[in-house]
C-alpha cells in the first residue's frame, strides 16, 4: 500500500484538530452512527478543557488504497519544540490559516521550520463560512509570508484550497460546489512525495521523535522509520546524536496507528511511522537501529529555553493535607519523567537539595505542567518565572525578545501602545485590519510580558486579541517597573474570620474567604499602598452580656479577588512563593518569619 506522511501546521485556534476530526469521518475510520468525541485528538483533560492542542499525536486514514499518516501539531508558541521535531518525521505539510485573522506568529514560525527543511507546503483557507472571512486578502498575506521568509520559486507556487473544517468540505475554488473533503485528500496524494526512505534491505533505522511513558508496555518511542524494516522481538540499540551507545533491548512491541487507534503488527518498514516498546533508557531526538549500524541519524537541534522557575518542596505550616506526592524524591522523579519526552524543558538540581530549576519556553507551557502536577496529587511551592539571560562574546547581558502581535478595537490602542511602552516594549508596525480594529506589532522583552495577558484582557474589556512569539535574544532593555502595590499578610494560623475581613476591607481587596485557613506569612489581600502590611484575620468581635438599643451590623463582604494559577505565578514578587497544592492556590512569603523577613531586607539594603 502507498504512504503519505503529513503534518498539519497553524497558529493556536485556527482549526487543525477539528479539521482532522473530518478527515478521520469522510475517510470511513467511524461508523455512521459511532459515537466521536468533538476533537477527538485532543485525548487529554486539560487539552479538553482550555480547548488547545498540547502534545502533537499521529493518526492515519485509508483514501483510495493510500495509507496517509496525519500528525496533528500544537498551535501555541509554548509547545514550538514538539513542532520542530514532527517536521522531522513527515514529507509534507498543510498549513491551515483562518479566513479572517490571516497569518499569525505561530503560523510564521511553523512556517519558517518547514520551509528550511526543504518541504512544500499545501495552504488551506480555513473557516471561509465565518461572517468576518476575507480569503482573497488573506491567500495574499499568505504569499507575502512565504516571500518573506525566502521561500523557493518551487515553494511559492503552493496549491491552495478553501475550506471549512467543522463542516467538513474543501473546494478549489471559491464558486465550486461545497460538499465533502475529497479536494483535500487528493491534494495529499498528488502534492506530497511518497517518503523518502532509503531501500527496505538496508539495515533498520528510525529516529524517536516522541516518547510516553505506558503503565503495561514502558517507554514508547514514536518514529518514522528511515530503512529497512523492523519486527516484534527483533534485537535493536539507541545511540545518542553524537553515536554513543545508550543501550541494547528487543522491540517487545511494535504498533502501527489505525485510525485513532495503536495497533500491534509483526513487520512494518521503511517510511510507515510507528511506536516501539522495549527500551527503557533512550530518548526523543536519539536514533533506534539495528545492532549492526553505528551511524546515528541526523536530529533538528531545539531552540533553546527562555524561562525558567523553582519548583520545591511545600514546606508551609498546611503542608501535607491535601496532596501525596510532597517530598523531594516524588517531585524530582516526575520532572526527570517530564523532561524526558519533553525536549523544550530542561531540569537542573539547585544548591537547595529540596528545590529545582525548571526552564521551559514560556509562561503557558510551565504552567500546563504545573497544572498536571497538582492533578496527580503533588504539593509544591513555585517562584516568579525569570527569564534565561545569557552573554555575548564581548560580554554584553542578552535577553529573550518577544514578537507580539495584537488585534484590538482603535479606542483601546492608547492603552496597548502606553502599557507595552512601559514595559520596554518597541513599536514595528501598526495599520486597520478591518472592521475598526487595528493590527499592533511590537518586539518586547520576555519579562515585561510576564503577567501582561490578565491586564491586556481587562485594558481591552476581553475584546483584544494578544498573540507572541520567541523573536530573538537581543541587548539587555534595563529594568521594567514591577507590581505598584504591598500585600496584605497574616500574622498568625487559624481560620479566618468574617469581622476580621470586613473590618480590614478599607486596606485593600481581599484574597481569601470567611473559614479559610491561614498561617503566619500567608498572603492574604492586596494593600492599597506600596508596602507590606501585616494584618490579623483571626480577630473576632468582643461578645459582652449587656444588651444594646443598637442592632449589630450586618457583615457583607466584597467578593474576593480570585487566584488562577497563571494569574498567581504572574502576581508574585521575587520574595514570594505560590503554594499548589491538588485543591487550592495560595500565596505566601518566602520567609513566613516576620523578623527573618525585616533582617533579609536590611541586608539587602546594606548591599
Amino acid at each position: 500500500m502507498e504512504l503519505r506522511n503529513i503534518a498539519i501546521i497553524a497558529h493556536v485556534d485556527h482549526g487543525k484538530t477539528t479539521l482532522v476530526d473530518m478527515l478521520l469521518k469522510q475517510s470511513g475510520t467511524f461508523r455512521e452512527n459511532q459515537q466521536v468525541a468533538e476533537r477527538a485528538m485532543d485525548s487529554n483533560d486539560l487539552e479538553r478543557e482550555r480547548g488547545i492542542t498540547i502534545l502533537a499525536k499521529c493518526t492515519s486514514v485509508v483514501w483510495n488504497d493510500v495509507r496517509i499518516n496525519i500528525v496533528d501539531t500544537p498551535g501555541h508558541a509554548d509547545f514550538g519544540g514538539e513542532v520542530e521535531r514532527i517536521l522531522n518525521m513527515v514529507d509534507g505539510v498543510c498549513l491551515l490559516v483562518d479566513s479572517a485573522e490571516g497569518p499569525l506568529p505561530q503560523t510564521k514560525f511553523v512556517l519558517g521550520k518547514a520551509l528550511k527543511l526543504g518541504m512544500r507546503p499545501m495552504v488551506i483557507v480555513n473557516k471561509i463560512d465565518r461572517q468576518d472571512a476575507r480569503p482573497d486578502e488573506v491567500h495574499n498575506e499568505i504569499f507575502d509570508l512565504f516571500a518573506s521568509l525566502d521561500a523557493t520559486d518551487e515553494q511559492l507556487d503552493f496549491p491552495t484550497l478553501f475550506a471549512s473544517g467543522r463542516n467538513g468540505w474543501a473546494v478549489n475554488n471559491l464558486d465550486d460546489e461545497r460538499k465533502d473533503l475529497t479536494p483535500l485528500f487528493e491534494l495529499v496524494v498528488n502534492h506530497v512525495p511518497a517518503p523518502k526512505v532509503d531501500s527496505v534491505d538496508a539495515p533498520f533505522k528510525m529516529l524517536a521523535t516522541t516518547l510516553e511513558a505506558n503503565p503495561y508496555l514502558g517507554r514508547i518511542l514514536t518514529g518514522r522509520i528511515q530503512s529497512g524494516r523492523i519486527k516484534t522481538n527483533m534485537a535493536i540499540k539507541a545511540l545518542t546524536r553524537d553515536g554513543k551507545l545508550i543501550e541494547q533491548g528487543r522491540a517487545s512491541k511494535v504498533l502501527a496507528f489505525r485510525g485513532l487507534e495503536r495497533v500491534p503488527v509483526e513487520e512494518a518498514q521503511a517510511g510507515d511511522i510507528v511506536a516501539i516498546a522495549g527500551l527503557v533508557k533512550s530518548t526523543v531526538a536519539d536514533s533506534i537501529v539495528e545492532m549492526s549500524v553505528d551511524e546515528p541519524l541526523s536530529a533538528q537541534p531545539i531552540d533553546p529555553p527562555t524561562l525558567a522557575m523553582t519548583f520545591s518542596v511545600n514546606d508551609s505550616p498546611l503542608a501535607g493535607r491535601e496532596g501525596d506526592k510532597v517530598t523531594s524524591r516524588m517531585i524530582r522523579d516526575r520532572l526527570m519523567r517530564e523532561a524526558e519526552g519533553n525536549v523544550a524543558l530542561q531540569i537542573r538540581e539547585t544548591a537547595n537539595a529540596d528545590a529545582y530549576e525548571v526552564a521551559g519556553r514560556g509562561e503557558l507551557q510551565l504552567g500546563i505542567l504545573i497544572e498536571t502536577m497538582r492533578r496527580e496529587g503533588f504539593e509544591l511551592s513555585i517562584s516568579r518565572p525569570r527569564v534565561v539571560m545569557q552573554t555575548d562574546e564581548n560580554g554584553q547581558k542578552l535577553e529573550p525578545i518577544e514578537e507580539v502581535v495584537i488585534d484590538v478595537d482603535e479606542e483601546f490602542s492608547g492603552v496597548v501602545v502606553q502599557k507595552l511602552n512601559e514595559r520596554k516594549g518597541e513599536m514595528l508596525e501598526m495599520k486597520p485590519s478591518g472592521a475598526g480594529k487595528l493590527r499592533l506589532v511590537f518586539h518586547v522583552p520576555s519579562r515585561g510580558l510576564i503577567g501582561y495577558q490578565g491586564e491586556f484582557l481587562t485594558d481591552t474589556r476581553g475584546t483584544g486579541v494578544i498573540n507572541r512569539l520567541f523573536a530573538d535574544y537581543m541587548p539587555y532593555k534595563g529594568a521594567i517597573p514591577g507590581r505598584r502595590n504591598g500585600v496584605l499578610i497574616s500574622n498568625s494560623d487559624g481560620e479566618a474570620v468574617a469581622y476580621a475581613l470586613w473590618n480590614l476591607e478599607d486596606r485593600g481587596p481581599m484574597m481569601i474567604e470567611p473559614g479559610w485557613k491561614v498561617y503566619e506569612g500567608m498572603i492574604v489581600g492586596e494593600h492599597t499602598r506600596e508596602n507590606d502590611l501585616e494584618v490579623n484575620v483571626l480577630k473576632g468581635k468582643k461578645l459582652t452580656n449587656i444588651r444594646t438599643t443598637s442592632k449589630d451590623e450586618a457583615v457583607v463582604l466584597t467578593p474576593p479577588i480570585r487566584m488562577s494559577l497563571e494569574k498567581a505565578l504572574s502576581y508574585i514578587q521575587d520574595d514570594e512563593l505560590v503554594e499548589v497544592t491538588p485543591k487550592s492556590i495560595r500565596l505566601r512569603k518566602k520567609l513566613l518569619d516576620p523578623n527573618a523577613r525585616k533582617r533579609a531586607e536590611r541586608a539587602a539594603e546594606a548591599e
